[in-house]
């Protein structure tokens, strides 16, 4: 992340890639919007939004937050050394601090660094008061949906927080031979990339039906793969009016 001054951050993509994942996007011109950011972890694109003009930017996260990321990240491979699918993060003790919030500290010090306004919310997307967190112009859901049990209902809950349009950014699958199927891979476990918190890979037409049945009119961003054979995991983007 770049924090001015010439200061930019290590991270785990450069610059260049978080750059080429916002224009992705296909963003409406900012200005003087109102952006809601869910599951904003180190807060890129709520202070890149900030960055293109919006008038008020809400990062909304409590996942990442409340944990503590290296012993995460250590215990992962620990996990993959034995053999072992790890365990729900949150059921992990030390992994989960929901008090402290460690996973927050990226985002604070970034927050700070850009003498930002981005208001930060700590607080379960799925759970919270949707009423007191109010309506935006252009929410945002990137790579979120696939972690959620319930995506449905993450969909629905989405909908309810949109006054204008929405973007979801997620894993996706493609199945040979099956262009206009609408299905969902489920992942119990840890079947995809060894992670505990993956739990669906929607076909497009399956996620665009999803969409449509909360109240949306989605149409696919991103071009979707035909495969020869098999099942091709790809990244998947939806605009949502």
């Amino acid at each position: 992340m770049d924090l001015g001054n010439g200061v930019i951050t290590p991270g785990h993509k450069s610059a260049e890639t978080l750059e080429h994942e916002l224009a992705s996007l296909g963003l409406p011109d900012l200005n003087n919007k109102t952006v809601l950011d869910i599951g904003a972890w180190d807060g890129y694109f709520s202070f890149a939004a900030e960055r293109l003009g919006a008038k008020r930017v809400v990062a909304l996260d409590h996942y990442v937050w409340m944990m503590d990321l290296p012993k995460q990240q250590a215990y992962f491979r620990s996990c993959l050394e034995r053999g072992e699918p790890p365990k729900e993060y949150e059921t992990v003790a030390g992994l989960w601090q929901p008090d402290a919030l460690p996973g927050k500290r990226a985002f604070d010090t970034a927050h700070a660094a850009l003498g930002s306004s981005v208001e930060s919310v700590v607080a379960d997307f799925m759970r919270m008061d949707l009423d007191a967190l109010g309506q935006f112009d252009v929410v945002l859901l990137l790579g979120v949906l696939y972690h959620l049990r319930d995506p449905w209902s993450c969909l629905s809950r989405l909908r309810h927080v949109t006054r204008g349009t929405a973007r979801i950014e997620t894993h996706a699958v493609a199945i040979a031979g099956h262009p206009q199927l609408r299905a969902w891979e489920f992942y119990p476990g840890a079947e995809l990339a060894g992670d505990s918190s993956n739990w669906w890979g929607p076909t497009v037409d399956g996620l665009l039906s999803a969409c449509r049945d909360v109240g949306f009119s989605p149409e696919p961003i991103t071009d979707v793969p035909t495969p020869a054979v098999g099942v091709e995991n790809y990244r998947l983007v939806v605009r949502c009016d």
